[in-house]
Parts: structure tokens; C-alpha cells; sequence
């Protein structure tokens, strides 16, 4: 079909009139169902309505109460807080609302919070606790007996024999000297013996056998692990030169790895328990020796060197403890963690003021435990506080521009 040109203008326009009025009657549809009332409603206990809303789409308004579209929950109305002149701005909810909402109500109280500390730590050698096993004289190693580095030994184990001739010569000396019968010269070589090294068993044993002893037995003062063994069959020595080093086992340390924003709950001679995988159910008592001066900074954590009595020797260096740091209970004013709000820039808390109003207050709070927080300022023993929806009332607060009570502000 062939239409002329002005029926096509003729066409064109009943369309456009068409599309003018559909979009007309569409606009007044969607906004009839979201704009509020013109004139405010009363509710039951005579407190005007401005509009109802859903508080998790608190932007969406509706004239009538009744089922949130967007929630399974029942829209929330808006007073216009004529009803309550001269109190303080807040969020005012219906009683009905308060309990939909499951709204609880704390008291901020004074109590004790227990100093507890959770962290983890290793398990490490006493490095305070190490023998080091010299060559008293020049000479060379005669014997070694069956050791090797990692072995544990007890204290008063061989590890080798030394063939020392400048002891056996000063050996000799001695008993020729003793053969005078002069004490004073007896006992002058006796400290000359002594200042060579010599123990007072092996001079008593020249002076019983009335012979030198130039070989000398090695042993080991402490029970430990040896970590090092440098004599070899052989070997000449020379005075001071290092034979094996050995580290005890009878007390350990734990190494343990503390925030560096706990700092501040560690100190010296504190209590702590460790428990470990290797020993389930059994709990190792400590106490705190060292706080390391230096933080590590891939972790941020400080080391904190806790003491550990190894009775049996079944802690070994390199496992791994969950270790708890005690302190004694300080008095704080103490809310549930659940009501405190981090904003990521401050932390606040929704104050209830007894009359159906609530408003957001900043706080500055301190350590966590068990389920409750310190409060450092802001807050005041007896303020009541809502510790279950308050992110509901917190987000209200900001869309209506309820002013913050700053710290020491009000209080």
C-alpha cells in the first residue's frame, strides 16, 4: 500500500500523541504508589506520619503501612517529631517496629575484663643455657667416643680424650715439689695447676697415685643436645680452641609472635600456658623473660621470649605452641561487641533515651574479650545503648542527618 505525504504526516502524528499519553498515564502510575501523603496520618498513640518505609530501602517511601515489596517485613513509619518538642534529635521507631525489628536495649557497666591474649610461638633452644667445651692446653685429640652433633647426652658424658704434655709436665713439677714437705710451696703449685685448668679431681688423683696424668678426659657439664663437634681423632688443639658446644634442655623457649597493637598488654614476668599438638590435653606453664626491642615488619608482630620448664625433655625446639598470655582483671566500663559500629573512620554506639528516640554517639573503646568490649570515652555508666538492630537506627540517623554526639560531648 502507497500512502501520499500527507497522510504519512497525518500517521506519524497520531503516534507521537499515542506514545505522549501512554508515557503520561505511566508517570502518574509510578509515582501514585511511592510519593507520601500530602497531609499527614496520626498513628495510635497520637504521634503524626510523615510516610512508611522498608529500612533496608529507606529512599523508597509509601503513604500506607503495610508489607515492604522488596522484604519479607513490615514497612516502618516516619513521625515528624511534633509530639516531642524540645528533645533531643533522634530516630523515633513504633513500639509495634521496635519489637519486628528485635531492638534490645543494654546498659553500659562497670565490670572486669580478663587481660587474655591468644597468640602462637615456637618452640626454641635456651640460648642462655649453652656449654662451650675448650682445649685448656695445647695438644691433640687421643680418643673421640661415639658422639655426633644432634645427639642428647647427660651431664658427665665422655666425649674425648686429649693427650696434653705441658699438663703432664707441670704434672710432674707438682710432685716433685710435694716431695720437699713444704706447704707453702706445695700449695703454690697446686694454683699453678689449678690456673692451668686442671680440675681439683684429676690434681687430687696425681696426688693419691703420686703419678702424672698427661691424657685427660672431655666430659660434658650440662644434659643438652650437642650442636657442634670439632675433635677428630688426631687433631692437634691448640689453648682456648672450641671442641663441641652443647645447649640444654631442662628449660626451652617460646618465641612468641605479638600485634603490635597488643604491645601494650605484654610485660615481663606475666603469666602464660601453652598448649601443644604433640601433647594433648596437658598444659605447659611459663612466664614471660624477654619482650624483644625489635618489630618484625612483614608481620608487624613483636616477639615476646617466654621461659618454659622441659621436665622430661618432650618439648623440642621447632614445634609449634597456641600459647595464652594472662594479666590480672582491670575495672572497665564494658558493653556487648555487638553494639559497637565501626564506620572504618570512628566507632559509635546508638544511645536509647528512654522516650522512643535513639541517636548515634562516637566512642573510643579498648581491648575484646569474651563476647564484651571496653569503652575508653564517650560513654558513661547507666547509658543505655541498643546492642541488636542499631545498624538499622545508625542508617536512618545518617539519612536524616542526625548529628553525631562527639566524645565528651553530652555526656
Amino acid at each position: 500500500m502507497t500512502l501520499d505525504r500527507n497522510q504519512a504526516f497525518r500517521w506519524c502524528g497520531s503516534l507521537l500523541a499515542m506514545a505522549l499519553a501512554a508515557g503520561g498515564a505511566g508517570y502518574w502510575i509510578g509515582n501514585r504508589g511511592q510519593a507520601p501523603a500530602p497531609a499527614t496520618t496520626v498513628s495510635a498513640d497520637g504521634q503524626k506520619v510523615l510516610y512508611y518505609y522498608d529500612p533496608m530501602f529507606p529512599n523508597q517511601k509509601f503513604d500506607k503501612p503495610g508489607k515492604s515489596p522488596f522484604m519479607d517485613m513490615q514497612l516502618v513509619p516516619k513521625y515528624t517529631d511534633d509530639g516531642s518538642a524540645g528533645a533531643a534529635p533522634g530516630v523515633t521507631i513504633d513500639p509495634a517496629a521496635r519489637q519486628n525489628l528485635g531492638l534490645r536495649v543494654v546498659e553500659a557497666k562497670m565490670g572486669s575484663l580478663a587481660a587474655t591474649l591468644d597468640v602462637t610461638a615456637t618452640v626454641d633452644f635456651n640460648q642462655r643455657d649453652v656449654a662451650i667445651i675448650q682445649a685448656r692446653s695445647g695438644g691433640f685429640v687421643q680418643k673421640v667416643y661415639a658422639r655426633a652433633p644432634g645427639d642428647v647426652v647427660r651431664a658427665g658424658a665422655p666425649i674425648a680424650d686429649l693427650s696434653l704434655p705441658d699438663w703432664g709436665g707441670a704434672q710432674t713439677e707438682f710432685l716433685s715439689v710435694r716431695k720437699l714437705g713444704k706447704p707453702d710451696l706445695t700449695a703454690a703449685a697446686r694454683q699453678r695447676l689449678k690456673l692451668l685448668g686442671m680440675s681439683d679431681g684429676l690434681i687430687t688423683t696425681v696426688e693419691r697415685t703420686g703419678r702424672p696424668n698427661g691424657v685427660v678426659t672431655i666430659t660434658t657439664p650440662i644434659s643438652g643436645v650437642i650442636q657442634t663437634l670439632d675433635a677428630r681423632p688426631g687433631v692437634t688443639l691448640a689453648m682456648g680452641q672450641t671442641l663441641a658446644q652443647i645447649s640444654g634442655l631442662g628449660t626451652v623457649w617460646l618465641n612468641a609472635a605479638v600485634p603490635e597493637a597488643r604491645a601494650g598488654d605484654v610485660r615481663i614476668g606475666q603469666n602464660a600456658s601453652a598448649t601443644l599438638t604433640s601433647f594433648p590435653g596437658e598444659t605447659f606453664g611459663g612466664r614471660v623473660i624477654a619482650i624483644l626491642p625489635t618489630a618484625q615488619a612483614d608481620s608487624r608482630t613483636l616477639t615476646v621470649r617466654i621461659e618454659l620448664p622441659n621436665r622430661g625433655g618432650g618439648l623440642r625446639p621447632g614445634m609449634f605452641a597456641a600459647v595464652v598470655l594472662g594479666g590480672d582483671a582491670k575495672p572497665a566500663l564494658l558493653v556487648p561487641s555487638e553494639a559497637v559500629i565501626r564506620t572504618g573512620t570512628r566507632t559509635l554506639v546508638m544511645l536509647a533515651t528512654g522516650d522512643g528516640r535513639y541517636h548515634p554517639a562516637e566512642v573510643r573503646i579498648g581491648r575484646d574479650a569474651d563476647g564484651q568490649t571496653e569503652v575508653l570515652a564517650g560513654l558513661s555508666p547507666g547509658e543505655k545503648i541498643v546492642a541488636s538492630g542499631q545498624f538499622l537506627l545508625d542508617s536512618e540517623a545518617s539519612l536524616t542527618g542526625i548529628t553525631v554526639r562527639p566524645i565528651g560531648g553530652g555526656q
